[in-house]
């Protein structure tokens, strides 16, 4: 097992990941300060992982199982208040401890949950799937989506730990699989060239599921998040790096409705749109979006827009992006592999020719 931590002084936390940690009594127990316990997951991961976390827990006073809908389009409101209704039913107090066993969807909503029961209450992440254990259980974001825009709601919130067991990423689908590598690379892009470039040449070991060359990128890149969310954590400034492609990719998610569109495939192609109009600007070489390219293909990610999402419609939709500010746009774009940058000085042209471009590449 590795432990890295997430520095933010007296509300520091551990991130914890190995093999069959899930096994492990002492790691979860020890995070669990009352008796109350409430586990949150989705019906395709709790018959996989929820039992393993009660036995863990040992004898607790309270224990309530919270399973939710599985996708992306449950990532509400409702889905909010239908675990509110759950814990006032059983009536747990201050002293409980939320606990997320899944995937980012599960961590965002659980999150918000608990940072929302009672002013806020213990909270654990247990991610699932590659996605969740790089970026959405580390940094304390937590949020759900309304139909206008993704992630528009929510609250920054810190878990007491993440615990990050690799054999759950066995049972994770192939397309969840790739899904997740493209936030792994996002990491090299914005800050750490060696890493990219270590990335593109084992992305067939990942692909594989080898376990050593999983839990290495994995490490690094939580230890890339805790870093840049130790200096930023409520996204003044540096943290915004960590959104590359994901002004392209939520107006994706939005347009074509939560859950058709996987998150990561949504910011793969996002993430090609920004390296592109870094080489338009000539930060970068033309060369490395035709690499970065080649790459999302050999992960099996989608190259390409939706065909029918014309210029317009994601203009109108990066507008109501939680990164405008005063109107303003910012996106974050590429000086360099490794070296990501914040602009707000885009204009709409440039907007409109870069996806103009994309445009007709998705039509053929």
């Amino acid at each position: 097992m590795h432990t890295l931590h997430v520095d933010l002084g007296e509300r520091t936390y551990p991130i914890y990941i190995g093999r069959d940690l899930l096994a492990d009594d002492s790691l979860l127990s020890q995070h669990v300060s009352g008796s109350q316990v409430v586990i949150i997951s989705n019906e395709t991961v709790a018959p996989l992982y929820v039992e393993k976390v009660r036995t863990a827990l040992g004898s607790r006073d309270l224990v309530t199982e919270i399973v939710l809908p599985d996708g992306e389009q449950y990532k509400t409101l409702e889905t909010l208040s239908h675990i509110f209704d759950r814990v006032m039913e059983h009536r747990h107090n201050r002293g409980t401890t939320f606990i997320a066993v899944g995937g980012g969807v599960v961590g965002d909503v659980a999150g918000f949950a608990a940072a929302s029961y009672q002013r806020g209450v213990n909270f654990l992440q247990v991610p699932t799937t590659l996605l969740s254990q790089v970026d959405s259980s580390v940094g304390g974001k937590t949020a759900v989506n309304h139909p206008l825009g993704k992630n528009m709601i929510g609250a920054f919130y810190q878990p007491q730990a993440v615990l990050i067991d690799i054999n759950t990423l066995h049972t994770l689908p192939a397309r969840e699989l790739s899904a997740g590598l493209a936030e792994v690379v996002k990491y090299g892009l914005i800050s750490d060239e060696p890493f990219y470039r270590w990335l593109q040449d084992n992305m067939p070991r990942l692909l594989a599921r080898e376990e050593a060359a999983l839990a290495e990128a994995i490490e690094r890149s939580c230890a890339n998040k805790a870093e840049v969310v130790a200096a930023d954590e409520r996204e003044g400034g540096l943290r915004a790096i960590l959104n590359l492609g994901h002004t392209f990719g939520h107006a994706i998610e939005t347009a074509q409705g939560y859950g058709r569109w996987l998150h990561g495939e949504a910011v793969a192609v996002g993430m090609l749109l920004a390296l592109d109009l870094s080489a338009r600007r000539r930060w970068i070489p033309a060369r490395e979006v035709s690499a970065y390219r080649d790459l999302l293909v050999s992960m099996h990610l989608p190259t390409d827009i939706p065909v029918d999402m014309g210029e317009e419609q994601f203009l109108s939709l990066m507008g109501r992006d939680k990164k405008v500010i005063d109107g303003t746009l910012r996106l974050v774009l590429l000086r360099g592999i490794g070296e990501a940058c914040i602009v707000d000085d885009t204009s709409r042209e440039e907007l409109r020719t870069l996806l103009q471009a994309a445009a007709q590449s998705a039509s053929g």
